[in-house]
């Protein structure tokens, strides 16, 4: 179990990747971005989390230039957007991705979306795998992925997937999707933890984080890791960042986590991937 900023879930190729980060999806490329990112870097995140759609990943590797930590002790994800699936436009957006945060190597590439053309998305994932086997990335993986996407995706491919991001929290709990990834080796990672604000009134979470003297949002993604799902919350603010961060001083019980679970409603603030076809 988590007792750390720094402690770490290895992955089903051996790579070591922290249980917590930060996601910047929806913050301002610019000094925004840049700012969030040297906080939570300078109050011990060694993890970030963006997108080639988040339009934020040069606002990122300035930060990571202007942080002053060795490259090598952090971990940073981006994602391949919709428009650029495929073989060849997938590793145009990877050297885009790479140029734009100024990095030599990610540590996680992501397919962001699964889309609706499975030929599509297996020369895609036939990209990652080039990359990886390449050595231009440590990890990669999926995103938005059911059951049926990576059961799919396992059988064209090489490489099975290191980790699944989706939507995770505790209205929407994945119960057979994270055992599926648990029994298939590949780490699930939850984006959205705090369901963008939707559960922090929620009786049974106050109830609970009144007991441990934390707030909501600590509960919830404290949930997250004792779930064995990897989390990375969103924000822009210097006292929320250091706040959710704050979660490793405290262990939920037994029944706290039973009650937690039976919040699920099965209820996304994102799109069901079945019926994403955004941007294709």
């Amino acid at each position: 179990m988590a007792t750390s900023l720094t402690d770490i879930t290895t992955l089903h190729n051996g790579v070591k990747m922290p249980w917590f980060g930060l996601g910047v999806y929806k913050a301002k490329e610019g000094e925004e971005v840049i700012q969030a990112v040297k906080v939570a870097i300078k109050n011990g995140y060694i993890s970030i989390d963006t997108a080639a759609l988040y339009q934020n990943e040069a606002g990122v590797g300035q930060a990571i230039k202007e942080a002053g930590v060795p490259r090598e002790e952090l971990f940073i994800t981006t994602k391949v957007w919709n428009t650029d699936q495929g073989y060849d436009s997938t590793l145009r957006a990877f050297e885009t991705s790479l140029t734009k945060l100024g990095l030599d190597y990610l540590d996680l590439y992501l397919i962001h979306w699964p889309g609706q053309d499975k030929n599509r998305r297996h020369e895609t994932w036939r990209a990652l795998e080039k990359l990886y086997k390449d050595g231009r990335v440590r990890a990669i993986g999926v995103a938005n992925f059911h059951i049926h996407h990576l059961e799919d995706l396992i059988a064209h491919s090489e490489i099975k997937p290191m980790v699944n991001q989706v939507e995770y929290h505790p209205h929407l709990t994945q119960t057979a999707l994270r055992e599926f990834c648990k029994k298939e080796g590949i780490q699930l990672e939850a984006w959205s933890p705090l369901k963008r604000g939707e559960l922090l009134n929620d009786p049974t979470l106050m109830d609970i984080a009144q007991k441990h003297n934390k707030s909501v949002a600590q509960v919830i993604l404290r949930w997250d890791l004792q779930n064995e799902v990897v989390t990375i919350p969103k924000s822009v603010k210097e006292e929320r960042i250091i706040a959710n961060s704050d979660i490793f001083n405290f262990e939920l019980t037994a029944e706290d986590m039973g009650k937690i679970n039976s919040l699920n409603k099965d209820s996304r603030i994102g799109p069901n991937p079945d019926v994403m076809n955004r941007d294709f």
